[in-house]
């Protein structure tokens, strides 16, 4: 059961505006589905736009932001609920632990580690929980591309790069995060050989 969902994104808009008109689909998307948001707790660019739209279309917003980054004043005050917390690694854990699954949009270097330190912990059997890519304007292509790379050189199983799910239409995306089942396969590849 999808109760609520995980959103890493950019703390910036990005120059193109169809980044913000995604992360906007997506909060829509949320609140048509019943599911809350689970996000960074910012104010500013991808993440509060997401934000906005989520309770603008009846999800509850919850927040997760380090003392450091409120400090700044780039805390969304107008959440359903905002946490405070005394460090990066506590945010994600807080975040894990708060959601159903998890959607990356388009961001930075945060976004990315944020993607790939939860698609570890599912790879590693850790959690169960769906993680998705919204790519939008194929801002993910060519990163899904030398994921394809890394599967073909014998560094990641073909069941584990199919949990990492994608889609371009944010709607699409949350019903196949709603249908996710974890594969259960080792995570080593070549470890009979030895």
């Amino acid at each position: 059961m999808i109760r609520s969902l995980c959103v890493f994104c950019g703390s910036s808009p990005g120059f193109d505006p169809v980044h913000g008109e995604a992360a906007r689909a997506l909060g829509g998307a949320l609140g048509q589905a019943g599911i809350d948001l689970v996000y960074g707790g910012g104010r500013v660019g991808l993440m509060g736009i997401v934000a906005d739209a989520a309770m603008a279309a009846g999800s509850r917003a919850i927040g997760v932001i380090p003392k450091a980054l409120a400090d700044l004043e780039v805390a969304h005050e107008g959440l359903t609920e905002l946490h405070i917390v005394g460090s990066m690694h506590a945010r994600k854990a807080m975040m894990a632990d708060l959601s159903d699954g998890f959607i990356a949009l388009s961001g930075g270097i945060g976004t990315f580690e944020e993607l790939f330190e939860i698609w570890t912990w599912g790879q590693l059997g850790d959690h169960a929980k769906p993680v998705a890519l919204l790519n939008i304007a194929g801002f993910y292509d060519k990163l899904t591309a030398f994921l394809d790379d890394v599967v073909t050189a014998g560094f990641l199983r073909d069941a584990h790069r199919a949990m990492l799910m994608v889609d371009r239409d944010p709607a699409a995306l949350v019903a196949k995060i709603r249908d996710y089942r974890a594969p259960v396969v080792e995570k080593w590849i070549g470890r009979e050989q030895r």
